[in-house]
């Protein structure tokens, strides 16, 4: 039986993603940098998974670049826009609850002098966009808002962001990583000019990642060495690796809707016999406005750490946050933020 329940943090390769990686790995390992036949076929394989990343958020091509995963494209989305734009302003807006990937980099940037805003959140998890509005100044060149938060699944108001950051003419990021292969984003219509995403979140491999940024948009590398990427992130293609997160993606939104039917399903359920059988436990997030897959549950009268391990002996995964903070002994910035007390948080 599978006892995983900690989608979140990574997702089982699908199989149909292995099977269309593995020639890669072996018959079709040239370099999509090499001009020869061998070389040709990878760059085609390569260009083949831009589209269908491209495809699934109605971005062009020419727009998407490939990474190591959501942290490196969230580095180099905010780092690469903050320091090429920096002759318009200084200042950045962001919120309490973003991934460690986004806050650390932000964290970065103040030291060399960048000014940082970070916005409350409501006892949901949802932005307040009244003081994103009042934060916005004349040298505020990037709003960063995550899609999606990736412990309580609670969906931020990106169509309003968007619409203030282009009614500003401010740049307008988002860490997607939670959420693409859940929902249907459209950049352009909701005014995303920079995103970020990670293959292993929807049943692709690990190590490989993507960022979309708008035709236009100045942005810096991060990593020098050769010209690929467009120039802007050096070193040799994952080819097998963007082979799978191009088939993962595709894969993800052929059948979007009936997948979440089922997820919400066998989510509310879970939900309902929870209640039942368990007293005094508090939902965390919107429980209506939030990921499919996602519930946030504190069981009051057990440290959660407690709880995981004894979950752990009945072979059942399950997680307190994010895989990223794992070994902290500070409860959730993002439940803290929302305003629960240490003992709930924990």
């Amino acid at each position: 039986m599978n006892n995983y329940f900690d989608n979140a943090a990574t997702t089982r390769t699908d199989d149909k993603v292995i099977e269309a990686m593995l020639p890669y790995f072996s018959i079709e390992y040239g370099n999509p940098s090499s001009v020869y036949k061998l070389g040709r076929k990878a760059r085609s394989a390569v260009e083949d998974a831009r589209e269908k990343i491209a495809k699934a958020i109605n971005a062009n091509p020419n727009e998407i670049y490939f990474t190591s995963g959501g942290s490196e494209s969230d580095n180099l989305a905010i780092k690469g826009i903050a320091h090429a734009n920096k002759n318009k302003g200084n200042h950045i807006i962001t919120s309490k609850i973003e991934h460690h990937a986004v806050l650390e980099t932000c964290e970065s940037l103040e030291k060399e002098g960048f000014e940082i805003s970070y916005i409350d959140v409501d006892e949901n998890g949802i932005i307040d966009i009244n003081q994103l509005k009042a934060e916005i100044k004349e040298t505020t060149i990037l709003i960063t808002v995550m899609f999606a938060n990736n412990e309580i699944g609670t969906i931020e108001p990106i169509k309003e962001i968007g619409e203030i950051a282009k009614a500003h003419n401010i740049i307008f990021h988002t860490d997607a990583v939670q959420a693409i292969g859940s929902l249907k984003i459209d950049v352009n219509e909701l005014n995303i000019d920079s995103l970020s995403l990670s293959g292993h979140k929807f049943y692709g491999p690990k190590g490989i990642g993507a960022l979309y940024i708008k035709k236009g948009i100045k942005f810096d590398k991060l990593i020098n060495g050769g010209h690929q990427e467009k120039n802007k992130r050096a070193g040799t293609e994952n080819v097998p690796g963007i082979v799978g997160i191009g088939k993962a993606i595709e894969l993800a939104y052929e059948n979007l809707e009936e997948n979440n039917k089922k997820i919400k399903f066998l989510r509310d359920y879970y939900v309902e016999e929870i209640k039942k059988r368990i007293p005094n436990i508090k939902i965390n997030g919107d429980i209506k406005n939030r990921l499919p897959g996602n519930m946030n549950i504190s069981f009051r009268g057990i440290e959660g750490d407690g709880l995981l391990f004894n979950l752990d002996l009945k072979e059942i995964y399950a997680s307190t946050g994010s895989a990223c903070a794992s070994g902290s002994l500070e409860p959730s910035h993002v439940l803290t933020a929302m305003g629960l007390n240490e003992e709930d948080a924990r």
